[in-house]
């Protein structure tokens, strides 16, 4: 039996977690012992590249410890195979039709054409991304640590905010920079591009033309600025006089550039620069909505995805209206594409829902904050409330699960949504009374 590229990858994944476990595991990663309960779920969180925490890395991991999960979120954040064949074309070593279908699925593609070039367009983007970050982020952390432990600061976040991961080396996240400008236009700017997708980020480099972008591009980069606009605004209205979180800051632009920071991060980083455990419940429902959109194909983030978000609107406004295809900056999409994305979110939220009845059973109480756990695993965001450092090990399980089905479950359902088989035997047609 041919087991299929979907899950040779997800198997990968797995190894390369229980790798980063074991060498979390190890007398030189941290300065007092940890669980293979904490090594597993840190491991698992760095690869799946969320963020959620059970241990203060920056405190409970040594700088060898903090080095695994860096690499652990840029090995996640690329993808195995991606980086196994920028390895091979830095070589100069050819790459087998086996290797390019598996990196056919890692980057969520439909063609394994052309597949080299975008993998080696996604090696500059990312290596532009990083040496950027690293510079603009080492004028705040060189000043305050030191050029050693502030270039590694640098290099840490830079790292973790480009492929979306959202872990940091402070307790409290990035909140001791609230009002800091480098931080706070740097940070998004990374984990935005990365949220992108390479694909796009490449395309908007190459042609830098509305016209000249495909169909793809034109509606990641109108959808990520509407769901930018709008959580921004939401959250600056929502969380204003809240003292817990903006109404506690001393002054008006401090406000401002956390409504902006906390806004723009809750679809895919999971950084954050106020309390989250001290928002209102109304604005945690508005983020979980968020982070199960998330962000873009072939990106670092997680979430249904943005285009396929759209497209969902579009289909609801094309059965309003009637029509048969769905039209967009001149283009139309067909039934398939309707069909996959409704296979697509329909597996997504049942994978939401079922993760948080099981949660509920051993964890009764504080729906809200498990609720929203379980969504920040589902979209890769990371984000918490405060309620993963209690859960038990079969919490934890559930957690990491959906951490893993959040990374590597649309890349099987990819495969299966994209291989087309002829039913032998043909039904009547009927009808079902909807609504």
């Amino acid at each position: 039996m041919q087991i299929p590229p979907p899950a040779i990858l997800a198997a990968l994944y797995a190894v390369l977690i229980v790798t980063g476990a074991a060498l979390l595991k190890l007398p030189i990663a941290t300065p007092a012992p940890i669980t293979w309960s904490d090594a597993i779920f840190t491991a698992a969180s760095a690869v799946t590249v969320t963020g959620l925490v059970v241990i203060d890395t920056g405190s409970q991991l040594t700088m060898f410890g903090q080095g695994v999960v860096m690499v652990l979120i840029q090995l996640g954040g690329l993808g195995l195979m991606t980086f196994a064949v920028l390895v091979l074309s830095m070589l100069g070593l050819p790459v087998s039709m086996s290797q390019r279908i598996f990196l056919r699925e890692d980057l969520n593609q439909t063609s394994i054409s052309d597949l080299l070039v975008l993998v080696r367009g996604i090696l500059k983007v990312v290596l532009a991304c990083e040496a950027i970050g690293v510079a603009l982020l080492s004028i705040v952390f060189v000043p305050e640590f030191g050029w050693g432990m502030g270039l590694w600061h640098a290099l840490f976040h830079t790292i973790s905010a480009f492929n979306n991961a959202g872990f940091a080396l402070f307790p409290d996240s990035l909140s001791g920079w609230v009002g800091n400008p480098i931080i706070n236009l740097t940070v998004p700017a990374l984990f935005i591009f990365g949220g992108l997708g390479f694909i796009v980020v490449t395309e908007l480099y190459a042609k830098r033309t509305w016209h000249g972008f495909s169909l793809h591009t034109k509606l990641m980069v109108v959808g990520t600025l509407a769901l930018i606009v709008w959580s921004v605004l939401a959250f600056a209205v929502l969380e204003w006089t809240n003292p817990r979180t903006l109404g506690g800051l001393d002054s008006i632009g401090d406000r401002f550039w956390a409504s902006w920071f906390q806004g723009v991060t809750t679809r895919t980083a999971g950084f954050n620069t106020v309390d989250i455990g001290g928002i209102h419940d109304s604005t945690a429902m508005m983020f979980m909505s968020l982070m199960v959109i998330g962000g873009g194909s072939t990106s670092t983030a997680g979430g249904i995805k943005v285009t396929t978000f759209i497209v969902l609107l579009l289909a609801t406004l094309a059965f309003f209206k009637r029509r048969q295809q769905l039209h967009v900056f001149g283009r139309s999409l067909g039934p398939d594409e309707v069909m996959k994305v409704l296979a697509l979110t329909m597996v997504s939220l049942l994978t939401v829902f079922m993760a948080i009845f099981l949660i509920t059973i051993s964890h009764d109480g504080d729906f809200l904050d498990l609720a929203f756990e379980v969504t920040s695993a589902f979209g890769t965001v990371g984000l918490s409330r405060g309620a993963t450092g209690e859960l038990d090990a079969f919490g934890r399980a559930i957690i990491i699960a959906v951490m893993f089905i959040g990374r590597v479950g649309p890349l099987t359902l990819g495969f299966f949504l994209a291989t087309r088989s002829k039913p032998r035997v043909g039904y009547p047609s009927s009808k079902v009374y909807l609504g």
